[in-house]
């Protein structure tokens, strides 16, 4: 098993893209905590990982990772386990697909506070708590550097860009350490967060949408949350203990072309 021993934490883990990587890690020999608001998804992703679990053992935290302690209920945590951390996953975001013209403050700030903040200041209160040779993932997306059109994004993008930045900095600066910080940016992954924006777009929107996904992506079709899992497993593992700084496309071939 690749993770045998290590323990992991992976924000956002009580379903989609994070409670994928969850049953990867879990499979792979990890013990794991998933950080989620929400309680109830929180006590279902248990059930389900414990239900199918093989050697890993399964925690969860109820905690609101846009604010300052929904942080400090992580890092508390981390350091009342006296364990050090072995893999840190940085799944949790929000998607605001809204025109420029109409992105409010509010929106702006949750974006961010989510989406940026909490990735900077959740890894910076677990650094004396992360192992030597630790591997931190943050989730970015495709959306940092191309666009669908018809598909406003500007709010998005710009948080996902400012999260490649603190991916390639973290990687200098935590290298010393042997603390390694890649990405995974992800194409259009089927997830309930997606299927959210997508339901309020219009009728045609939706149309013109998944006629832009079938003739755009060269595999043919949008993500699942699994196809996210493997390379997951891989940077947390020792098979990528040379690799930093890294923002790795797992998109179906979108941003090939």
């Amino acid at each position: 098993m690749r993770l045998n021993n290590k323990r992991a934490l992976i924000t956002g883990g009580s379903d989609g893209i994070g409670l994928a990587i969850a049953e990867a890690f879990l499979r792979e020999g990890a013990d794991i905590t998933i950080v989620g608001r929400d309680p109830g998804k929180l006590q279902a992703a248990h059930d389900s990982l414990t239900g199918a679990r093989a050697d890993g053992t399964v925690e969860t935290l109820s905690a609101d990772l846009a604010t300052g302690i929904g942080i400090e209920a992580v890092v508390e945590l981390v350091k009342r386990s006296g364990r050090p951390l072995d893999i840190l996953v940085n799944n949790a975001g929000v998607a605001f697909l809204v025109p420029f013209a109409d992105v409010t403050e509010v929106q702006f700030q949750q974006s961010f506070a989510l989406n940026v903040m909490a990735v900077f200041f959740l890894t910076q209160g677990l650094m004396p708590h992360l192992a030597t040779g630790a591997s931190v993932i943050n989730i970015s997306s495709y959306f940092a550097n191309k666009m669908i059109p018809k598909r406003p994004s500007s709010l998005y993008s710009l948080s996902k860009g400012a999260l490649n930045s603190l991916t390639k900095s973290l990687a200098f600066e935590l290298g010393p350490r042997g603390i390694r910080v890649n990405a995974i940016a992800p194409g259009t992954v089927d997830t309930a967060m997606r299927r959210r924006t997508v339901d309020n777009l219009p009728a045609e929107a939706k149309a013109e949408l998944k006629a832009y996904v079938e003739r755009s992506y060269p595999l043919g079709r949008i993500g699942r949350p699994d196809d996210l899992a493997g390379m997951a497993v891989h940077l947390a593992s020792d098979e990528a203990a040379w690799t930093s700084g890294g923002i790795f496309a797992v998109d179906g071939g979108y941003t090939a072309g």
